[in-house]
């Protein structure tokens, strides 16, 4: 990846409707030459795909972050709790205090507390603490 594919990219994140003039003008190549970068990079799984983000008040259900303290020797022994949640999006260890950061999506308020119950109530789980997520301004998790 050249350093006009990067600027392609850098492109399509801030706006994956604009047209390929608009990127092939920016980027300082033809609109063919662009094109065939795209396709390159899609075809090669550079680019996997474009999606639609929604502000927060626009989502059904609520988000919330857990922090979680374990008392297991790895975080390891204790992920297959959090892959039995199918509101479970991400599971990532972390350091600090607490052991685990997990990323929830649920329908309600309702089925987010019985999500945070549930882990609560595992035997190897010591401490979760509950961020529920009132706003979002910046996602990339899904751009690279």
């Amino acid at each position: 990846m050249d350093k006009f594919d990067k600027a392609i990219i850098n492109e399509l994140r801030q706006d994956a409707r604009q047209t390929i003039s608009t990127i092939a003008d920016r980027v300082n190549l033809s609109r063919s030459a662009v094109t065939e970068r795209i396709k390159k990079l899609e075809n090669t799984g550079v680019i996997r795909g474009y999606q639609v983000l929604l502000s927060e008040s626009q989502k059904q259900g609520v988000s919330a972050y857990f922090e979680i303290q374990h008392k297991c020797p790895r975080c390891a022994d204790v992920v297959h709790v959090f892959h039995s949640i199918p509101e479970v999006i991400t599971c990532q260890g972390i350091t600090g205090d607490m052991d685990l950061l997990v990323y929830v999506h649920a329908d309600s308020m309702k089925r987010l507390h019985e999500i945070r119950e549930f882990i609560d109530a595992q035997t190897d789980i010591i401490k979760i603490k509950t961020h529920v997520v009132m706003s979002e301004w910046i996602n990339n998790l899904n751009a690279d």
